[in-house]
């Protein structure tokens, strides 16, 4: 049963309360129920909407790993020789008209990360041309063959439905699925934003509470207290005309701050728990760390207080690369060589271009210098080291 407050003095037939009074002093119990936290939907949209959208730590972290590892140039290997240009680099410079290579990878990496989970569609095109598309995760379910293995992709969008069969492109597939490990399920990857969910509706949490706070003045709410020496109530009248006032006057951000005018044996108390209190700031921090946890970007480059867990600010970004960033291309670069290459030609392998990496200089300078320094190697060998080919 819903009750809603203020409560009405009113019977359910409108008719007023008898009045009860007794010589004897009389109490109350407050009964007080822990009330059960609500969580923000494990779904693609509110994943998106509650967090890319609306938080500033997951738009931020989504949109670092995203862009830094969409700027990683390709590498195309046939057997051991590198190709300098081919179709397939062509398609993954240009893989549509509307989009480029480093915002159709953005736009990849974001889904995998929100998501847990990026759907891409290889289309044949007029004059055989081919392009890419990518599939937006909660328009798309994964259809299973007979022994529960995934086959197929339903894509809809409105009212229009279509079956996109999953394979190797060129051997009858047009469609992949990249995933992060689920470890409870067999279709569907999962996000790392639904492991901090917590962390992430306490940082919005804390937020929302912090501007209601301000529209109030930056004062918690109170309640009115009717305490008169005598003992006596108020009557209805007394209590209606008190309800309007306070409705009709106090509410609202624009009359925060009003001062209230109380007599008859009113007193306000103040309800609600400081900033202080209940540490307001700390846990916003808090939440904020884990959320850069689940993602895996140190909170140094988020600019979050209180985390000394590198010296400086250019080892924090070494270990962004190597920890977050590269891992994702690898894998994308595997799985894109398994699902994509094999559609021109066979032997074909993709690779990222770790010497254009910007944030790895230092450790490819340490890396020549040593390789300088150690004259037991032939230039060949050294240039072998570092992933070059020989003179020749």
């Amino acid at each position: 049963m819903a009750m809603n407050w203020p409560w009405s003095r009113k019977t359910r037939n409108g008719g007023s309360l008898p009045e009860r009074k007794s010589g004897m002093s009389t109490g109350f119990v407050a009964i007080h129920a822990q009330g059960e936290a609500r969580w923000t939907r494990r779904d693609y949209a509110a994943l998106a909407r509650e967090g890319f959208m609306r938080n500033p730590i997951v738009h931020r972290s989504v949109r670092l790993i995203s862009e830094t590892a969409s700027a990683i140039p390709w590498l195309l290997y046939d057997g051991a020789a590198e190709l300098d240009d081919h179709p397939l680099l062509r398609l993954l410079a240009r893989p549509n008209e509307r989009q480029s290579g480093a915002g159709f990878m953005e736009a990849l990496y974001g889904h995998l990360l929100i998501s847990g989970n990026a759907y891409v569609e290889l289309v044949e095109a007029a004059g055989g041309a081919r392009e890419l598309h990518l599939l937006r995760p909660d328009r798309v379910t994964v259809a299973s063959d007979a022994g529960g293995w995934p086959s197929a992709l339903d894509y809809r969008e409105g009212s229009s439905r279509r079956r996109i069969v999953l394979g190797i492109a060129g051997q009858g597939g047009s469609a992949a699925q990249l995933t992060l490990f689920h470890p409870l399920d067999d279709h569907y990857g999962f996000p790392p934003l639904e492991a901090a969910l917590i962390a992430l509706d306490t940082h919005n949490a804390a937020g929302r509470w912090n501007k209601a706070l301000l529209d109030n003045s930056a004062r918690p709410s109170g309640a009115l207290v009717y305490a008169p020496k005598d003992g006596s109530n108020l009557t209805d009248d007394q209590f209606d005309r008190l309800k309007a006032e306070l409705e009709e006057g106090y509410s609202g951000a624009t009359r925060a701050g009003r001062p209230l005018l109380l007599e008859g044996g009113l007193d306000w108390k103040a309800m609600g728990l400081s900033p202080k209190d209940m540490d307001f700031i700390e846990a916003k921090h808090s939440a904020s760390r884990d959320i850069a946890l689940a993602f895996g970007v140190p909170p140094m480059l988020l600019g979050i207080p209180g985390d000394n867990t590198y010296s400086n600010y250019q080892e924090a970004n070494r270990a962004f690369y190597r920890l977050t960033v590269l891992p994702l291309v690898a894998r994308t670069a595997k799985e894109f060589s398994a699902w994509l290459a094999p559609a021109f030609g066979d032997g074909l392998r993709l690779w990222y271009d770790a010497d254009q990496v910007e944030g790895l200089a230092s450790e490819r300078d340490a890396l020549w210098t040593r390789l300088e320094a150690a004259g037991f190697l032939s230039d060949d060998e050294k240039r072998q080291a570092v992933g070059y080919p020989p003179r020749g």
